[in-house]
C-alpha cells in the first residue's frame, strides 16, 4: 500500500490521478481533496451547461459518487480530468432529457440563495465571454446574450462551454463527449457558426457595415 502525505500542502502538491490511487488503496481522507480541487470548476461547468443552481449542485454530488462508485475501473495511467467531467456531461445530459417537456429555466432567472436575488446565468457567463463590443451598456449586451444563447440546442452549447469557458483540447473534449476527434472539430465549427449567425440576426444594425 502506498503511504499518502498526511499534510494538506503534501496532499496539495499530489496529482489527480495519484489522488484517486490512494483512495482506491484505502486512503479514504484524500477524496475530500478531489473535490475540493474541482468543487468551483465543475460546479460552474455545470450551472452553465444546466442553467440551473440547485440542479448542478445535484449533479456535482452524483458526479463524485459515482466516481467514488465506479474508482476501481478508472485507468491511473490516463488524466482523471476528462473522465470526471465526462461523468458530469453524461448526468447532465440526462438530467436535461428528463425535464425536455418542462419549461426552461430563463438566463436571467437569478441563482443565487434563496430570498438572495445574486447572479444571473447571464452574470455567470458574461466574465468569460469575448464581448463584442466593451463599451457597450451591460443590460444590453446581457439582452443580446441571453437571447442567442437560449436560441443554442444544448448540444452546441454543451462543446462552446468545454472549448472555450473550460479551455479543454479537442482531444479531451472528444472523450469527455466520447466522440471521435473529427467529430468534435466539427461540431466546434458548427457551434460557433450557429452563435455568430444568431448574433447577426439578433444585431443586424451592429454587424451590418
Amino acid at each position: 500500500m502506498s503511504t499518502v502525505p498526511s499534510g494538506k500542502p503534501e496532499l496539495a502538491d499530489m496529482k489527480d490521478e495519484e489522488l484517486l490511487s490512494a483512495y482506491r488503496e484505502g486512503h479514504t481522507d484524500v477524496f475530500r481533496t478531489l473535490i475540493e480541487r474541482y468543487r468551483q470548476e465543475l460546479f460552474n461547468f455545470l450551472v452553465r451547461f444546466l442553467g440551473n443552481r440547485a440542479a448542478a449542485e445535484d449533479i456535482f454530488q452524483e458526479t463524485f459518487l459515482q466516481v467514488h462508485i465506479s474508482a476501481d475501473t478508472f485507468d491511473v495511467e490516463k488524466r482523471f480530468k476528462p473522465w470526471l467531467f465526462t461523468i458530469a456531461a453524461n448526468k447532465g445530459r440526462d438530467f436535461m432529457r428528463k425535464r425536455a417537456r418542462r419549461p426552461a429555466v430563463p438566463l436571467d432567472a437569478p441563482v443565487g440563495a434563496d430570498g438572495d436575488r445574486g447572479q444571473s446565468f447571464v452574470d455567470l457567463l458574461k466574465d468569460d465571454l469575448a464581448l463584442p463590443d466593451e463599451n457597450m451598456e451591460k443590460s444590453e449586451l446581457e439582452d443580446r446574450v441571453k437571447g442567442a444563447v437560449e436560441e443554442l440546442p444544448d448540444h452546441l452549447r454543451e462543446i462552446l462551454l468545454l472549448a472555450y469557458f473550460q479551455k479543454f483540447a479537442y482531444a479531451d473534449i472528444a472523450d469527455v463527449l466520447e466522440i471521435p476527434l473529427g467529430t468534435v472539430k466539427s461540431r466546434l465549427h458548427t457551434a460557433v457558426g450557429t452563435f455568430a449567425k444568431l448574433w447577426k440576426k439578433m444585431n443586424p444594425k451592429e454587424t451590418d457595415t
